[in-house]
């Protein structure tokens, strides 16, 4: 079964995230960009009724910006439809460590939560974490 990532967020995030994905990992046609409510006549429904509706025959993994957002709520719909799998917090680490390696496991919901875990590390406080190098090396 073919899989397909959909970067879904308010206002150009989407499509700003994968430009950078693509810059660092070079480009996939499997993974594309909806950019949600930059047109005054947005509908935000009916656009993800037809991206569900053309990849229904799809392994499909959506990540949206922010978790309980109105596009993360709005593919929410489809939470219990069969080989459709939704993650919310794009972030930029998990995207390139997940999309690496999505279309070489056949075990999709272990990649998932060990890429959560693991992008969760990159996440970091710099000035705290400089300052504990420092001391480290001062003693």
């Amino acid at each position: 079964m073919d899989r397909k990532i959909i970067l879904a967020s308010h206002g150009k995030f989407a499509s700003g995230i994968l430009s950078s994905l693509e810059l660092i990992c070079g480009e996939n046609e499997a993974i594309s960009a909806l950019d949600c409510y930059i047109t005054e006549n947005f509908d935000l429904k009916q656009t993800v009724d037809q991206l569900m509706a053309e990849n229904a025959e799809k392994e499909l993994i959506v990540i949206t910006d922010l978790f309980g957002g109105s596009v993360n709520n709005e593919f929410l719909r489809y939470i219990k439809q069969p080989n459709f799998y939704l993650i919310a917090g794009l972030n930029l680490p998990f995207l390139i460590e997940f999309s690496t390696q999505f279309a070489n496991t056949d075990r999709i919901v272990e990649l998932i939560i060990q890429t959560l875990n693991s992008s969760k590390e990159t996440i970091q406080f710099c000035n705290e974490s400089f300052n504990e190098e420092i001391e480290e090396e001062e003693f």
